[in-house]
C-alpha cells in the first residue's frame, strides 16, 4: 500500500495493468488496496474498462499522513519552532498540530524529538543569506549525547583549515542565524569550546558517561555569541546613517556598535567576515547613508546597486 500510494502521489494517470505490473500484484489485489486507500481518506479516481486506470485527486480534507522517520522528526522540530514564537501568528495552531503528531509517534522517535527540543537553544538575530547545510542525523546524535551525558568524538576542521580529532563532553546545541554550534567541554584543551557542526565529520557517541560541568555564565547561546564577537574578522565596517540611532540599534542588535551623532544620525560600526551582512542591515533600514569604509564595501554596494537598477529598469 505504501508503494501504491507513493506512485499515485505523482498525480499522473496510471493504467491499471501498468500499475499492477510495477507493484508485482494481481489486478484483484490492486483493486483491494485502492479501496483500502479510499477508506483511509485518499480520493483515488478510477476509470473502468480494459484501458482503465487510477489517479489520485486533490482531496477536500487532508487524509492521514504517511511519513518516514526523518520526515516525522523534521515536522515536529519545525512545529516546535513555530509554537515557540519563531513564526509569528501561528503559535496556537502549531501547538495543536504538534500535540496530534507527537501523540501518534512511536517511542523511539519521541526519544529523538525530546532530545532535540530539550538540548537545542536558538540564539536568534537578523542574518542574511543561507548558511552551510548539516546532516539531520548529526543534530539528533549530538542532542541525545547532551541529554544522556555521553561523550562524543568527531573530526573537526578549524577556522585556519587544520584537521584534528576532538573528544568532547557535550552540553548544548545552539543555532545562531543559519549555523549550528555544539557547546561542550573540550577534553583536549581542558576548557569550554564551541564547535560549528558544518565543520564536523564522523560525529559519534563513545559510550563513556560524564557528569555535567557548570558552563561559565550558564547561558549557552550567550557563550557562543561572545565567542563570535571575539573572533578576528576580515572587515571593519563604518557607515554614517541618516536615521534615528534607536532604529539602527534595533536592526543590528548586538552585532554592531551604534554611535549617536544627532537625533536623526548615527555611525554604525561592525566587524564582519562577510560584507553581505552589513549590506542586509543597511537595506533593512531604508535610510540614506555614506560608507566610511572599507573600500570593498563601496565596490560591493555599487555592484549591487547596478544589479538592482537594471532589474528595476
Amino acid at each position: 500500500m505504501l508503494q501504491l500510494l507513493s506512485l499515485l502521489q505523482t498525480h499522473r494517470y496510471w493504467p491499471g495493468a501498468e500499475l499492477a505490473d510495477r507493484l508485482e500484484v494481481s489486478d484483484r489485489t490492486l483493486r483491494r488496496d485502492v479501496d483500502r486507500l479510499r477508506d483511509l481518506g485518499y480520493p483515488v479516481h478510477a476509470v473502468r474498462g480494459v484501458a482503465g486506470g487510477y489517479q489520485l485527486q486533490a482531496g477536500a480534507a487532508m487524509p492521514p499522513l504517511l511519513l518516514d522517520d526523518e520526515e516525522a522528526v523534521a515536522i515536529v522540530v519545525g512545529l516546535q519552532a513555530a509554537a515557540g514564537g519563531m513564526v509569528a501568528g501561528i503559535e496556537e495552531t502549531s501547538v495543536r498540530a504538534l500535540g496530534k503528531v507527537v501523540q501518534v509517534m512511536p517511542p523511539r522517535l519521541r526519544r529523538r524529538v525530546d532530545a532535540l527540543a530539550s538540548y537545542t537553544v536558538p540564539a536568534v538575530f537578523t542574518s542574511s543569506g543561507g548558511g552551510p547545510t548539516i546532516d539531520a542525523d548529526v543534530l539528533a546524535t549530538l542532542a541525545q549525547a547532551c541529554r544522556d551525558d555521553e561523550r562524543v568524538r568527531f573530526g573537526y576542521r578549524t577556522r585556519a583549515g587544520e584537521d584534528m580529532e576532538r573528544s568532547v563532553e557535550p552540553h548544548r546545541l545552539v543555532s545562531v542565524g543559519r549555523r549550528w554550534y555544539l557547546v561542550g567541554w573540550d577534553l583536549t584543551r581542558h576548557d569550554w569550546r564551541s564547535f560549528r557542526l558544518d565543520r564536523m565529520s564522523d560525529a559519534a557517541t563513545t559510550g563513556a558517561r560524564f557528569r555535567q560541568r557548570e558552563l561559565p555564565g550558564g547561558d549557552a547561546a550567550e557563550f557562543v555569541k561572545s565567542g563570535l564577537r571575539t573572533v578576528p574578522q576580515r572587515h571593519h565596517v563604518s557607515v554614517r546613517v541618516h536615521t534615528e540611532p534607536d532604529a539602527v540599534r534595533r536592526q543590528v542588535g548586538r552585532w554592531g556598535e551604534v554611535e549617536e551623532l544627532g537625533e536623526h544620525e548615527a555611525r554604525l560600526t561592525m566587524e564582519v567576515d562577510d560584507l553581505a551582512w552589513p549590506m542586509f542591515v543597511l537595506a533593512g533600514l531604508g535610510a540614506e547613508f555614506e560608507i566610511e569604509g572599507p573600500a570593498e564595501l563601496v565596490e560591493r554596494t555599487a555592484a549591487v546597486a547596478g544589479l538592482f537598477g537594471r532589474a528595476a529598469g
